[in-house]
């Protein structure tokens, strides 16, 4: 990750985000380059430390008061990041995931673990609202099937985008802190555990996935300092290189499923 702060604003390298003089006396830094204040979500994470000790404090007073206040703070930084806003994507990636904070190598497994989660419930999902296959597959089989399906997806979309980036000549040389930045801005998978509660239908899935891309876009964009056009060119082509292999994975082993699932019934007869 980055090694230096950077202003939300524009992107430009500063030294320090804030002076802080004594707990809750501090001064925001203003960038060097557009004379705006470097980083205004940080007012916003130091009013959330504060709250904490004043939820320690003040528990039986103010609890729900200051609980209401935490979640408010949270939904500013949420909001912004789902309105793709770069400055945002900026605070995240510059500012919160920096090699002072985070171990970028821990950091990725638990990323590639978690982006791997959210797509095997994806998979269950799209697989319950499915009505197509009539072949009855144990829970085991059809387990094994998301697997692979997941797993094969998920190879294409990171072999796909490391291809695309190189063409299209955008930060090949970072790789991994790119990928970090991607899976990061794949947070809005998150709502896809909602559908089960409010029975939304299946294209909602695909309106996340487009979502997904767009985020995943302006991460990019974002960490890379490149033009629009071409970050969006080359999420476009690793997520439909993904739904391709999703696709021709999930259809082989559906037909491989099949043979299994009646080898039993043809040695029966025999």
């Amino acid at each position: 990750m980055a090694k230096e702060k950077r202003c939300v604003e524009c992107g430009h390298k500063v030294k320090s985000l804030l002076i802080q003089y004594s707990p809750g006396n501090f001064r925001l830094m203003k960038c060097e380059n557009c004379n705006e204040v470097a980083d205004e979500y940080i007012e916003c994470e130091l009013m959330v430390c504060l709250s904490n000790i004043q939820l320690t404090i003040l528990y039986l007073v103010g609890f729900h008061q200051n609980l209401i206040f935490l979640l408010f703070i949270f939904q500013i930084i949420f909001i912004d990041l789902i309105l793709h806003k770069t400055k945002a994507y900026r605070h995240l990636l510059y500012n919160v995931f920096t090699q002072e904070t985070v171990y970028v190598q821990h950091l990725l497994w638990k990323l590639v673990l978690a982006y791997l989660l959210l797509d095997t419930y994806r998979s269950l999902l799209l697989r319950r609202t499915s009505d197509e296959s009539s072949v009855p597959i144990s829970f085991v089989l059809a387990s094994l099937q998301v697997l692979v399906n997941v797993l094969s997806a998920n190879f294409a979309f990171v072999l796909s985008f490391a291809l695309a980036s190189k063409i299209i000549s955008i930060g090949a040389s970072r790789g991994k802190e790119i990928l970090l930045g991607i899976f990061i801005s794949s947070y809005i998978k998150i709502f896809l555990f909602a559908m089960p509660v409010w029975e939304f239908p299946v294209s909602v899935i695909f309106i996340v996935d487009m979502l997904v891309l767009t985020s995943n876009a302006v991460a990019l964009k974002v960490m890379t300092e490149s033009t629009t056009s071409r970050c969006l060119a080359a999420c476009f082509i690793a997520h439909s290189t993904k739904f391709l292999a999703d696709q021709i994975s999930g259809s082989r082993s559906l037909k491989h499923l099949g043979s299994v699932m009646y080898l039993p019934f043809l040695f029966r007869n025999l």
